[in-house]
């Protein structure tokens, strides 16, 4: 059963709507600099509207027509894989004055963004970026070989006014988790076998303590997991959204 725990303290909203003749799931948050609002594209593709700004997140055109959406200001890539980096959908989102985030691998093949790596920082049009670890530990492609290596991929954690948001990208509940502060919005990946099981996202949540986690990029798992294993965890509210 989703708790909603705080709601007086954390001041978050939940809505629906039908974003540019496509339909998906939207939440409003307030921040003192107004609303933010997140689209939950599908997968990984997360919108972020606040302050006239649009922000994207690992937007792939297998999970939007983004010739409907407006022109981004701001899009963040976590990595290379084929289902986070999608040229054909930065293309389309791009304007003179975009700027794209993105790392070293991505920037092989795109040589116009702007490459940050692990432990980084930088503002863009006043928003505060942070590119943060993003890997596995156990989950291997083959011995001695994980799904993300350590170093090549980044989760990013976005200050907009007074509300941090964790974008974790394709990890696992790794130790620099604990160095994160101040989250207020989580997005934790969780499928097998490329990032987490519920019971890693559980840990990492305890670790990060948001005030609202989204599990995302979850594929066929069994969200309700995740809703048991928070249930009596205070101070966490867990949102399910269509992020398949």
């Amino acid at each position: 059963m989703l708790r909603i725990i705080s709601l007086l303290l954390c001041l978050f909203f939940i809505c629906g709507a039908s974003t540019f003749g496509q339909t998906f799931e939207e939440d409003e948050i307030p921040t003192s600099q107004g609303p933010l609002r997140i689209t939950f594209i599908g997968h990984a593709s997360l919108m972020l509207r606040w302050n006239n700004r649009i922000i994207q997140v690992d937007p792939v055109s297998q999970f939007a027509d983004y010739t409907q959406f407006p022109k981004a200001d701001l899009i963040l890539i976590t990595h290379e894989h084929f289902d986070h980096f999608d040229l054909k959908a930065i293309a389309t989102l791009s304007h003179e004055k975009t700027v794209v985030i993105l790392t070293e691998k991505c920037a092989a093949k795109f040589s116009a963004g702007k490459i940050m790596s692990n432990g980084q920082t930088t503002t863009i049009n006043g928003i505060a970026i942070e590119a943060v670890p993003a890997y596995n530990i156990v989950h291997m492609r083959s011995q001695g070989v994980p799904y993300h290596p350590k170093g090549e991929g980044n989760g990013y954690v976005l200050t907009l006014a007074d509300k941090k948001i964790y974008i974790a990208g394709d990890t696992e509940n790794i130790p620099e988790m604990k160095n994160l502060k101040a989250i207020d919005i989580a997005f934790l990946p969780m499928n097998l076998p490329y990032t987490m099981t519920p019971e890693m996202v559980a840990e990492a949540a305890r670790a990060i303590r948001p005030k609202v986690l989204y599990p995302y990029h979850y594929g066929e798992t069994d969200t309700s997991q995740l809703l048991a294993l928070l249930k009596d965890e205070k101070g966490i509210e867990v949102r399910i959204r269509r992020m398949k």
